[in-house]
């Protein structure tokens, strides 16, 4: 597939109070996952390995240094090339003109112009999945659809509020979109709209325009959204592994699914890579009284401790007699001797003192924020 084939436009607006204290200073797409990635991985893997080089990313304003720090020039994921085409741009200036009545999707549309693309992928931040786009755009094709959107079967308990249910007929076809809050609860599953979005180049431009005439959503993606059954619109059925990411709960859950062998496999090890920024690291070491079971860890690490079901990022310290048990510890973490960690989400950074507890539960886990020094116990986590 020619390199301009496709362009892609990636928004970054989704933000959840009830992610907090975790995105106080990074953004959602720049959180941890699986010890080694950022969430932002997963979207610009989906759209790098459909052969997609001229890329629109939307940012919020104030959280984009975790972010621009990992994406750096782009070079791990061959955006750095010949031919690639990056534009980053800030959703509170698209906003702001909107607000002073000037032209708010012009940035945009000429990228579109630039790419000179035949056709567009918008995907969002906030679903985590490994998706075939070239397959997107053949079910496109084959439809003769003026819109496709990406959706998969998940039930109630996989689903924010505030996130988009589809109703279809037998080929697929969008018959309506609704909030999930809005939602009767009667069925096993639903029909999750996953924030991916395919269209001509040419029709997205013309949209645009007509919208920005009749005030149409800042967002890019609420802009979609409402299209959705208005011109014709089909919907691609993915069945792969999915993490909806809108609280500490779904995200905490999400890293523990990878100590399972097949949704480990199914999202890092299908027919598609995900690339994350490499990192020339020595290896982690384990000392003769680790003990390490079913646990994943990045580079860098000491381990003279105990580590179980839990995710270790680079740089960090479990010390003798230490245990850390179902929990996720980001990266440069101290946990000294004889302190314990479990069913716990350790920011960045993070001290906790020799014989010090933090424990919080499964359905709870006990958040401690980023350059957080543990000097006494913290039991029963709370979600924020």
């Amino acid at each position: 597939m020619k390199t301009n084939k496709m362009c892609a436009i990636m928004g970054n607006e989704h933000e959840y109070n009830d992610l907090l204290p975790l995105t106080e200073n990074r953004p959602l797409s720049a959180l941890y996952f699986d010890c080694k990635y950022r969430l932002m991985d997963f979207a610009l893997s989906n759209v790098v390995n459909a052969n997609i080089r001229r890329v629109y990313v939307i940012l919020n304003e104030g959280k984009v240094k975790s972010l621009l720090d990992h994406l750096g020039g782009g070079r791990e994921w061959g955006l750095d090339s010949v031919g690639s085409y990056q534009y980053l741009s800030f959703f509170g200036d698209i906003v702001q003109k909107k607000l002073n009545g000037k032209p708010y999707y012009c940035d945009v549309i000429d990228f579109l112009k630039k790419s000179m693309s035949d056709y567009t992928v918008f995907i969002g931040n906030k679903m985590l999945c490994n998706i075939d786009l070239k397959a997107v755009l053949r079910s496109h094709q084959a439809q003769n659809a003026t819109l496709t959107t990406v959706f998969k079967r998940v039930p109630q308990t996989k689903i924010a509020k505030n996130d988009n249910v589809l109703t279809l007929d037998n080929e697929n076809r969008v018959l309506n979109t609704a909030k999930f809050g809005n939602t009767a609860l009667n069925n096993d599953l639903y029909n999750l709209n996953l924030n991916i979005f395919m269209a001509k180049t040419s029709w997205l431009i013309e949209a645009l325009e007509r919208g920005e005439e009749n005030g149409a959503p800042a967002s890019i993606e609420d802009f979609l959204l409402s299209q959705l059954g208005v011109v014709e619109t089909y919907a691609y059925e993915y069945t792969g592994y999915l993490s909806n990411i809108y609280d500490i709960k779904s995200y905490y859950d999400a890293n523990m699914d990878m100590l399972d062998p097949e949704k480990f496999a199914s999202l890092l090890f299908s027919s598609q890579k995900i690339i994350t920024r490499t990192k020339n690291e020595v290896a982690t070491y384990f000392s003769e009284e680790a003990q390490v079971k079913s646990s994943h860890l990045a580079t860098g690490c000491v381990i003279n401790g105990s580590v179980q079901d839990s995710l270790i990022s680079r740089m960090t310290l479990v010390d003798q007699g230490a245990k850390v048990d179902h929990a996720l510890v980001m990266s440069n973490g101290v946990i000294k001797k004889g302190a314990v960690i479990r069913h716990a989400i350790l920011d960045k950074d993070v001290t906790v003192d020799a014989g010090i507890k933090v424990i919080g539960t499964p359905n709870h886990p006990y958040i401690v924020a980023k350059g957080t020094h543990v000097t006494s116990d913290l039991i029963g986590g709370e979600l924020k």
